[in-house]
C-alpha cells in the first residue's frame, strides 16, 4: 500500500532541504523507510504475502543505494538522516 497524502506530505516537510524539494535523497531516504515499516508490520498479519516481500527487498535495496550515495557525497547530511530515521543502531 502507498502513503496516504497527508503522510507523505508530512515527511516531506519534515526531510526537505528547501521550500520546493521533493526529490532529494533525504526525502526519497524518508518515504522509503516509511514503506518498508508499513509493509514490515503487513508482514507480521500476513506470513505468506511473498509477492510483497519481494517489494519490500526492492525498497530496501533502494533505500540502501540511496543511502550509500549520501554517504558519498555529504557524510553530514548522511548523519542528519541516519539520526532522524532512527536507522543504523
Amino acid at each position: 500500500m502507498k502513503l496516504v497524502k497527508e503522510q507523505k506530505q508530512n515527511i516531506i516537510s519534515e526531510y526537505k532541504t528547501h521550500d520546493a524539494d521533493t526529490g532529494s535523497p533525504e526525502v526519497q531516504i524518508a518515504i522509503l523507510s516509511g514503506r518498508i515499516s508499513y509493509l514490515t508490520e503487513h508482514f507480521n498479519i500476513h506470513k505468506k504475502d511473498h509477492h510483497s516481500r519481494r517489494g519490500l527487498l526492492m525498497l530496501v535495496s533502494k533505500r540502501r543505494k540511496l543511502l550509500d550515495y549520501l554517504k558519498s557525497k555529504d557524510m553530514g547530511r548522511y548523519q542528519n538522516v541516519i539520526g532522524k530515521l532512527g536507522l543504523r543502531k
